[in-house]
């Protein structure tokens, strides 16, 4: 059995966090390739290490002294050296990141120095073999992920080594230069070795244990999400859920393995296990419930447009046109909604206007703002009568005027549109009617 693990920032944050990531590790002998973050907040008010070499790297092009500031870096990664007791030197390393720095290697090189120091250090710690990162994954000319030329050389080096740490968050373009994956890269990286390995498991360690049916910061204490597929967590994490990079799962999902997110400091608790199919009933009707604030939706009305040919292609394009992507697109028989990002249409709003009207001579025209989505995703909802209009029963009994719906076709998930001031009372009418009311 082979079980990948990735351990994020916070988990590898001091000492002590590295210690409790070894005894995860050596208590299970299937755990054989780990990936590391780059050290997180050892307190609160504490400053990332990544964004520490941020700021170091910004003093160095900008041409100022950045000696202080590195060595800072430096007396991070001491500090966690001299608390596992470990015979290890970062010196030469950091003599190497300061003449890049000095010739200015890139924001990107700069940024990846976290995880790469902190593989080496956990690679000694637990005296499995390094690799680094940029020798085994790999990006195109056009800065993409290349994942099947990454696929079949860290298939092929992994092949032959039992166990191993990569650290996460960058690979290397085709000149060699470092390239990185968005912020929260480590938990893709995580899921190309599992791809590779061809894993039974991946487990992602982090500092919560496992996904919640809600944010806690709008419902106090919700309830744990047991199990979750690969389609319902694409859901959440588009409407904003987030403990899992949504880009983690693709690499994963196309080999069947399944990710099981798991909290560092409560090792015993089950997490959240995610799976591409289940057989499993879940616990609720729902699995969750997720939404982002800041949208707006521009409104169209013309009469028997239902019958114009190319109608709704043409009221794209004007949207095409000016860069902007839509997120929704209910309709009627003689109207459309199209919602879009508040933030980015606000600027070219009178353009895509003007375009529309040239575009589809509408009857009425109009804007409204300061919407917020919620999407409620559940694969128990096609099975379960009636969900819909408990859905709305409990929104009319808060008095929550909906703007929007919005279902599809798999019947996983129904998005709604209410004003912004009524989010979070909305998110808890929800929570309220699917989950404390069920229990």
């Amino acid at each position: 059995m082979k079980k990948v693990v990735k351990f994020g920032g916070s988990s590898l944050a001091s000492a002590q966090q590295f210690s409790k990531v070894k005894s995860i590790i050596t208590a299970d002998k299937h755990r054989r390739y780990v990936i590391p973050s780059a050290p997180g907040k050892r307190f609160s008010g504490d400053t990332k290490v990544t964004d520490m070499l941020y700021d170091c790297y910004d003093t160095a092009v900008s041409g100022s002294n950045f000696e202080e500031k590195l060595d800072k870096i430096h007396e991070r990664y001491n500090e966690i050296i001299e608390g596992l007791h470990l015979d290890l030197s970062l010196d030469k390393e950091f003599d190497k990141i300061y003449e890049y720095f000095k010739n200015g290697a890139g924001v990107n090189y700069a940024a990846s120095r976290g995880e790469y120091l902190n593989g080496i250090i956990m690679a000694n710690y637990l005296g499995f073999e390094f690799i680094d990162a940029a020798e085994v994954i790999f990006f195109d000319e056009d800065g993409e992920f290349d994942s099947e030329k990454t696929n079949n050389i860290l298939s092929l080096r992994l092949e032959k080594t039992d166990c191993a740490v990569i650290p996460g968050f960058y690979g290397a373009m085709p000149n060699g230069t470092i390239k990185t994956f968005s912020r929260g890269g480590s938990d893709i990286t995580g899921s190309i070795v599992a791809r590779a390995v061809k894993a039974d498991l991946y487990e992602n360690w982090t500092d919560v244990s496992g996904f919640l049916v809600t944010d806690p910061h709008i419902v106090e204490n919700p309830e744990p999400i047991e199990i979750i597929t690969y389609r319902e967590l694409r859901e959440l994490a588009y409407m904003g859920a987030s403990v899992l990079h949504d880009e983690a799962i693709f690499p994963v999902r196309r080999e069947g393995i399944p990710i099981n997110i798991k909290n560092t400091n409560d090792p015993s608790a089950p997490g959240t296990l995610i799976v591409e199919s289940t057989c499993k009933k879940p616990k609720y009707t729902i699995t969750g419930i997720a939404g982002k604030k800041g949208f707006a939706s521009v409104n169209l009305e013309k009469d028997r447009m239902n019958t114009e040919i190319g109608f709704g292609r043409r009221v794209l394009s004007v949207f095409e046109e000016n860069g902007l992507s839509f997120e929704h697109m209910p309709s009627g028989i003689d109207t459309m909604s199209v919602f879009v990002q508040q933030s980015d249409f606000e600027e070219k709003e009178q353009k895509i206007l003007a375009g529309l009207h040239r575009s589809v001579d509408p009857d009425f025209l109009e804007i409204h703002s300061n919407i917020a989505l919620i999407a409620v995703v559940g694969r128990g909802m096609k099975s379960t009568e009636g969900t819909a209009g408990k859905l709305f029963a409990a929104l009319a009994k808060e008095d929550i005027n909906i703007r929007m719906i919005d279902q599809g076709s798999s019947e996983l998930n129904i998005i709604i549109g209410v004003n912004e001031k009524d989010f979070e009372k909305a998110t808890r009418a929800i929570y309220h009617v699917f989950i404390t009311a069920s229990r």
